[in-house]
């Protein structure tokens, strides 16, 4: 199988009942589905940040001004289309007023459009019972990001 190390980032969106946005992907290879943030590849000459603000837009449509500036990082391990992707993902946080707020992808490219399955807000408790969450300690990864936020406001 092919390996593939890419640099990328994902946006871990809480609306105000807690719940969490996930993209619902279907491999078109492997017939395979799994859920996951917003988020994609950094392009060259773009911070991690700036990925992180074009994704969300692209993929959601949602305001990228919600996006905090810490992040956690994860080692992702995923196969995708026939390719194991391996490498770091700075997930960064965004948090939104609105208890589900609409959803606009208008910036999918074709395949993404094809093999998106859906998009949905999750409550924790959803998102522990979802088959294939990825990265599957998600929720570490919030908490994570939570701590950072509250530590960053108590400097």
């Amino acid at each position: 199988m092919e390996v593939r190390r890419r640099a990328a980032v994902r946006v871990v969106c809480v609306d105000c009942d807690g719940r969490l946005l996930l993209l619902h992907w279907h491999d078109p290879v492997d017939g395979a589905e799994h859920w996951e943030p917003p988020g994609g590849g950094i392009e060259p000459g773009e911070s991690p940040y700036e990925a992180a603000r074009r994704e969300l837009t692209e993929e959601t449509g949602l305001d990228p001004d919600a996006i905090r500036e810490q992040f956690v990082t994860v080692e992702r391990d995923l196969v995708w289309k026939g390719r194991r992707m391996l490498g770091p993902e700075q997930f960064f946080l965004a948090r939104y007023p609105a208890s589900a707020p609409e959803l606009v992808p208008e910036g999918l490219l074709p395949d993404e459009v094809e093999n998106l399955a859906g998009l949905a807000w999750h409550t924790p408790g959803e998102i522990r019972a979802l088959a294939e969450v990825q990265p599957p300690e998600l929720l570490a990864v919030l908490a994570e990001l939570e701590s950072g936020e509250l530590e960053s406001m108590l400097d």
